[in-house]
């Protein structure tokens, strides 16, 4: 038998040829068997009116094959002897027992989905179908496409469900990226895919194309959370992170040149535009799956509902804070923290002890003194303690602390915890003058446009010329006068370096702690100085890295041109890990080193040096999980200065031990001012924090 006789003859109405015409069979045969009107094959087989030979019953005339029909037509059109009902051509054949034979589908593929083929029988999905009722039976009016690479279709599928999923599950901490932290049900997915199944065709489209897109922008929201938590240890937050673009705009620029910052620009947009399309494509693509198998899809967004549930009550974790019943986007919680926060810290900036205190009453313990307030950049608790780099950084203290003893210094350290971590140095620097708590950009840029009674403040009330030696400020910085009360600030601008950039393009701290001691340390007949003074060159990307000259050769910094050009390269550096952590090492002895030479070489009775570091540096050397803890020191040759401190409990020398007391960092302005005003005594203990 025919592969086609096991097929039921169609009525007329229903039997169509695939191109389009009506099948042979299908047109009417006048009752005295003459040949059709069109000169056609009469249905009895005979030959037509016309004489000529009569075609194969088999063949078109387009040439493909019609099926053999086994069974004659009566005349009248009526139905088959057998009573069985006419189906179309490819209609899957009923045995009378209930089953199809699916192995003789004629495969139709859908044209929204050309990996998944449907069949031309009335079992197509009650969705499809309704999309092809209302776009007239085919999309936009054009014919389908038939699937020419099926399995790339479901491949295609496949990679958009596995690039969705990313994007919902994926963790805000790199700590976290783990293949267990994938076991999770997101919230969002499953409202999402509940719209998709009720919603009308047309209405479903919209949607999902909505969806898409919000998909990749979450996905580029968690890239901003994996490279925050890289870098600065956090994750990215929409309602305070925005101008740090600019910085790290700023870091690029002067690191790899305006070429390398055009093209880091370029890069980013063109992957913040694919990954929105791909979300869109996606979603889109995955959205036709759901309502193609609709009954099966709304049983399993059920089930993941309940469980979803279940678990939210039961708090069941696999991955330490990272819940299975979670959410794709938990940001919106930072926005609404964000504005909250305002009041909260207009609040505590309007509290201060020290606001109103006269000039006369402040640091008197101090009088006389030059102060420089050194912050050691990415100098954490971890290069003291770390094994990766504790012997060697240990040794520059060490012997450190032996030097100045030698020269009559002595020194007392602790440690303070930074609001920031792998950047943000103004927050520090802000947190530590201020005596609030700084610890991200809305509160900064309120800090500054505020009246907060600043140590630099107290400084220049109580009699004190105050300078920032800033050699990484490449731009305007109107608050360093307005707010922080320098009187004059030195900048990469404006501190005369003729030599080769450092880093990301800054003069060597050498230079610049020359720069101060000529410029106003030198002079004769001058008021005491306050110094505030980030030192750079322990600033990533740590290469190349300085050495120490001679003082006196120091000059425009021309002498340090062999030393840049013999040094490694930031691109040969951050090839390797461990390369990257030995630059890092050498950077913080050489800018300790440098320090300490300043002390033996320019100190004298009426110096007192305040370091400490900013901020513990990137993930990426510390590892995971570090605390925010940075070393503080305060090393002055008059034995008067330390003992106003004697009663902070700080270890002797330029090393914190293990052991050495903690505080924040926000707690260290009022502290100082206690210490060192009118009425603290030696080995009085300090004042609260706040």
């Amino acid at each position: 038998m025919s592969f086609f006789t096991r097929f039921r003859r169609p009525t007329a109405q229903a039997r169509v040829a695939t191109d389009g015409r009506p099948a042979p069979d299908d047109r009417p045969t006048p009752a005295d068997g003459s040949a059709p009107a069109d000169g056609s094959a009469p249905a009895d087989g005979s030959a037509p009116a016309d004489g000529s030979a009569r075609e194969d019953s088999s063949a078109r005339e387009d040439g493909s094959e019609n099926p053999p029909d086994d069974r004659p037509t009566p005349d009248n059109g009526s139905t088959p002897e057998d009573g069985s009902e006419n189906q179309p051509v490819g209609a899957v054949a009923d045995d009378g027992t209930g089953r199809a034979d699916a192995g003789d589908d004629a495969a139709r593929p859908d044209a929204d989905d050309p990996e998944e083929p449907l069949t031309q029988n009335a079992t197509e999905d009650d969705g499809d179908r309704n999309d092809r009722d209302e776009s007239g039976g085919e999309e936009g009016g054009r014919p389908r496409r038939r699937a020419a690479h099926p399995v790339a279709g479901r491949v295609a599928t496949a990679l958009a469900c596995v690039f969705v999923v990313s994007a919902l599950l994926i963790p805000d901490d790199f700590g976290h990226l783990t293949p267990a932290a994938f076991v999770r049900i997101p919230l969002e997915g499953l409202v999402g895919a509940a719209l998709v199944l009720v919603l009308p065709a047309r209405a479903r489209r919209v949607v999902a194309a909505l969806l898409g897109v919000a998909v990749g922008l979450l996905a580029i929201v968690k890239l901003l959370d994996l490279g925050f938590s890289v870098v600065l240890a956090r994750p990215f937050n929409p309602a305070y992170d925005w101008p740090l673009f600019s910085a790290g705009l700023e870091f690029v620029r002067t690191s790899a040149g305006q070429a390398g910052a055009i093209g880091a620009v370029a890069a980013i947009a063109v992957l913040a535009a694919g990954l929105l399309v791909l979300a869109a494509r996606s979603v889109l693509r995955l959205s036709r799956g759901l309502v193609r198998h609709k009954v099966a899809a709304t049983r399993t967004v059920a089930v993941l509902t309940v469980a979803w549930v279940a678990f939210a009550v039961l708090g069941v974790r696999i991955v330490p804070g990272v819940p299975v019943a979670g959410h794709a986007y938990d940001h919106s919680q930072q926005v609404l923290a964000g504005l909250r926060d305002r009041k909260t810290f207009a609040r505590e900036e309007a509290a201060d002890a020290f606001r109103g205190t006269p000039g006369r009453n402040l640091l008197t313990g101090l009088r006389g003194k030059d102060v420089i307030l050194a912050f050691v950049e990415s100098y954490g608790r971890d290069a003291v303690e770390d094994p990766t780099y504790a012997p060697q950084v240990d040794a520059v203290l060490d012997a450190g602390t032996r030097r100045l003893a030698a020269a009559g210094f002595g020194a007392r350290s602790a440690f303070l915890t930074s609001p920031t971590a792998g950047g943000g140095s103004w927050l520090a620097h802000a947190t530590l003058l201020s005596g609030l708590w700084v610890d991200n950009q809305q509160r900064h840029d309120t800090l500054v446009k505020g009246s907060r009674f600043t140590l630099s403040m107290a400084f220049r009330r109580a009699g004190w010329r105050t300078v920032a030696m800033e050699p990484g400020n490449t731009r305007p910085w109107p608050e360093g006068s307005s707010f922080y009360g320098y009187e004059r600030i030195y900048d990469h601008w404006n501190m005369g370096y003729h030599g080769p950039p450092f880093n990301w393009g800054t003069p060597p701290d050498q230079y610049s702690l020359a720069v101060l001691q000529r410029s106003e340390l030198a002079a004769p007949h001058r008021a005491p100085v306050m110094a505030e003074f980030p030192l750079v060159s322990s600033h990533a990307p740590w290469a190349p890295t300085p050495r120490l000259v001679d003082w006196k050769s120091v000059g425009d910094g021309s002498v340090f041109g062999p030393i840049a050009a013999a040094g490694d390269r930031p691109d040969a550096v951050w090839r390797s890990l461990s390369r990257i952590r030995a630059a890092y090492r050498g950077s913080i002895e050489y800018s300790l080193n440098t320090l300490i030479s300043y002390v033996e070489t320019y100190g004298d009775k009426n110096l007192v040096l305040v370091f400490l570091g900013d901020h513990q540096p990137t993930p990426l050397v510390t590892g995971p999980g570090a605390d925010r803890d940075v070393p503080i020191t305060i090393v002055a040759r008059d034995p008067a200065v330390l003992d106003r401190i004697s009663g902070w409990g700080w270890q002797d020398g330029l090393r914190p031990g293990p052991h050495s007391p903690v505080w924040r960092m926000d707690a260290f302005r009022n502290r100082f001012l206690t210490a060192f005003g009118p009425q603290a005594s030696p080995g009085a203990s300090a004042a609260p924090a706040r």
